[in-house]
């Protein structure tokens, strides 16, 4: 028995990841943990996504003008992350490494054509001409002449195995309409070269295989809308001449008239398999859909309707299968129990159908919705319970029984209640935090609160949401609507502590943040509570004072350096004239500006949003991240005092994404040529200042080395004579 759960999406796609041949992503490969998955996409980028939270952990880019062309791996016993740019360039990096430009790198002699990843091995790398290296082999000398097995055959698919301790690499190659399997044994250096079977007026699509008891399990989708069954035995006697693989047929994908065009092929397991592809009907047109089949019994389990469309490609890790859909990748989470005669014609007593899922679609839940979904937990959790249970344990069933009550009462007094009695029930709730599900039925609560709102413009309950934000462990995807209507509210505060607090807001969001923070008035803001401890400790906010000041600027970082000062230590008179000593913005600006530039966010998907920002938001913006930047570059170790401050790395990139996305109207305009002129000559000096550091580093690490003398009582001089 197959069934397919519940959906939701994992992310958004760029402008490659469209449907249809050539769009989707490059692949989606298993991350370091069980609940991670690393998504690259058709360019330069590459994500960690932690699968249940639908966030991301980390994003990697390759400079402008590189792109990656073999899939980023994890290598499973470093938790190093590897992958390819440009056919030849190797880059290996880890999670806190934030510049790809910075982390390992080698290029190689030969074309790269996929790297695989073992679970307990070192990674394998397939090269285009059919050459096999593991990873640690391969970087012992980079530059290592690679054999060309392969002679006018381009690679098809490929996949790596671990059989026992051996190392194991098969992959398919087509030339003029014949296809070739090679089976690669690492360990005793054996290669096989099998020849696939022709199947009259149809050709293959899409492989995928398995390994057991020394043999491996080769299935073929082929356009014959059918699946066929190939097994290679490991145990071979020599290299020996090239041998036709016969295959048989496992199943067809037919059924009561209607055909499945399949795309892709996954196994889900020894008697499952899972196909994309458009189920058509005769006279009827075509719908992708997602499908399970049962091999053993040749039916089809379950389908799911992709009216959205798809890009062909399916992955299938930890009960969950990956696919893009319309413009987002989509994960579909699905359940096999063992195969049986019932289960195959639908018989069988479904016993999970009671279950709760632990994945709950918040955008797709409406107020009767949210009532009603509590209602299967008092039946489960009775149902569950022996007659004769315990009465400590009936007890507690009664308990949770009349929690669940309560919220579903109180999620039905939100529709139509004052304000006043909504918050006094929401906090006798807040007190039962050790109740069942808690953080889902916070997010039932506030998901009806925010429909509240929007029916019933006079209604928000501020106070709430803001405790609610500032205590609990929520995010975006808990309560899509929230920042939503915080935006419309202009309330400034909920959206500064949203910022800060959720992991997974979308761009579009963070830019609608900021678009509003640029915009709205400094007057409007002096009304408002916002939190001032990312800005308090650093910012100068007198811009009336007319008093020159003398400051100490502790390594020199400021335009006087272009006269070849280096000094470790430059006393400078500030006038209020210059354009960098006092803050542009007043500072509860400031500290809405520092929330946006703490979120997490993707090059890819913020830079488009950027470019709307009018020519003056863009100006104010870019005056203030040259604030922070001379800011962060007084103290030594670049650091800015307070909670939550922006790191000169985050200064730097949101700085040069707003310059990319607003370079060619800057320079049109005369108030910006001033502001670009004046960052042009502080890079500049940093740049030179650094250079001339770089100089003295080893004479530095000398003396690092010179063992301290214990001190002496009597006065002396020490003279240190460098050479």
């Amino acid at each position: 028995m197959a069934a397919l759960c519940e959906a939701f999406t994992l992310c958004g796609l760029g402008p490659s990841g469209g449907v249809g041949q050539g769009g989707g992503v490059l692949a989606l490969e298993p991350g370091p943990g069980p609940d991670h998955v690393l998504l690259t996409d058709r360019g330069r980028t590459a994500t960690l996504f932690k699968v249940s939270d639908q966030k991301p952990l980390g994003c990697w880019s390759v400079k402008h003008g590189q792109i990656i062309t073999s899939p980023v791996v994890c290598n499973f016993e470093t938790h190093e992350y590897i992958a390819v740019h440009d056919d030849k360039v190797l880059r290996i990096w880890k999670d806190e490494d934030v510049n790809l430009d910075k982390v390992f790198k080698a290029t190689l002699s030969a074309d790269v054509y996929r790297i695989h990843s073992l679970p307990h091995g070192d990674p394998l790398v397939l090269f285009k001409g059919g050459g096999v290296r593991t990873l640690d082999v391969l970087l012992e000398a980079p530059q290592q002449e690679i054999e060309n097995i392969i002679s006018d055959e381009v690679i098809k698919w490929s996949e790596a195995f671990l059989e026992g301790q051996q190392p194991v690499v098969i992959f398919i190659t087509e030339k003029d309409g014949d296809f070739f399997v090679y089976v690669q044994k690492l360990k005793t250096n054996s290669l096989h070269k099998y020849k696939l079977e022709q199947q009259e007026s149809s050709n293959p699509l899409s492989f995928t295989a398995y390994i057991k008891k020394q043999i491996i399990t080769l299935l073929c989708l082929y356009s014959n809308d059918s699946v066929y069954k190939v097994l290679i035995p490991l145990q071979q006697n020599g290299e020996g001449e090239e041998q036709i693989l016969s295959k048989s047929l496992l199943l067809n994908l037919s059924i009561s008239g209607s055909v499945l065009k399949g795309t892709s092929l996954v196994v889900v397991d020894k008697d499952h398999v899972a196909v994309l592809g458009s189920l058509a009907a005769s006279g009827e047109e075509s719908k992708e859909c997602l499908t399970i089949w049962n091999t053993k019994f040749q039916t089809l389990q379950t389908s799911k309707e992709l009216p959205l469309g798809t890009s062909g490609q399916l992955w299938c890790y930890g009960e969950k299968f990956f696919f893009t859909h319309g413009k987002v990748l989509t994960v579909v989470i699905y359940k096999c129990e063992t195969s049986s005669l019932a289960a195959a014609v639908g018989k069988l007593k479904d016993s999970q159908a009671s279950d709760i899922s632990s994945f709950v679609n918040w955008n797709t839940l409406g107020d009767e919705e949210l009532v009603v979904s509590f209602q299967p937990q008092q039946s489960t959790a009775l149902k569950s319970e022996s007659k004769m249970t315990l009465r400590s344990r009936r007890n507690s069933v009664t308990k949770v029984q009349s929690d669940t009550s309560k919220v579903g009462q109180i999620l039905k007094n939100i529709k139509d209640t004052s304000a006043t009695v909504i918050e006094d029930e929401l906090r006798q709730l807040l007190l039962k935090a050790q109740m069942p599900d808690f953080q889902a039925t916070i997010g039932y609560v506030i998901t009806a609160l925010i429909n509240r709102c929007k029916t019933d413009p006079a209604f928000y309950p501020r106070n709430f949401l803001l405790q609610m934000v500032q205590k609990r462990e929520l995010s975006y995807s808990l309560c899509p609507d929230l920042m939503a209507v915080a935006l419309e509210k202009k309330d400034v505060h909920l959206l500064q502590i949203c910022l800060q607090r959720f992991p997974d807001i979308p761009e579009e969001i963070t830019y609608a943040c900021l678009k509003v923070f640029l915009s709205i008035s400094e007057d409007y803001l002096e009304r408002t509570d916002v939190n001032l401890e990312s800005v308090i400790c650093y910012i100068d906010i007198d811009p009336k004072d007319k008093e020159v000041k003398t400051e100490v600027v502790e390594n020199g970082f400021n335009t006087e350096l272009e006269e070849d000062s280096c000094d470790n230590t430059v006393s400078k008179e500030m006038h209020t004239t210059d354009d960098v000593e006092f803050c542009p913005v007043g500072p509860r600006k400031a500290a809405l500006l520092n929330a946006v530039l703490h979120s997490a966010y993707s090059e890819t998907f913020l830079l488009p949003h950027l470019k709307d920002l009018s020519a003056q938001q863009a100006v104010l913006f870019l005056r203030y991240l040259h604030y922070l930047y001379v800011k962060c570059s007084e103290k030594i170790n670049t650091t800015l005092p307070g909670v939550l401050c922006p790191t000169i790395n985050q200064v730097m990139d949101w700085m040069c994404l707003l310059l990319d996305a607003h370079f060619t109207v800057m320079v049109m305009l005369p108030e910006a040529k001033g502001l670009l002129s004046n960052l042009h000559k502080f890079v500049r000096a940093q740049v030179r200042f650094y250079s001339e550091l770089n100089k003295i580093e080893g004479t530095l690490r000398e003396l690092q080395r010179i063992k301290h003398q214990k001190a002496s009582q009597a006065y002396s001089i020490e003279v240190l004579e460098l050479i």
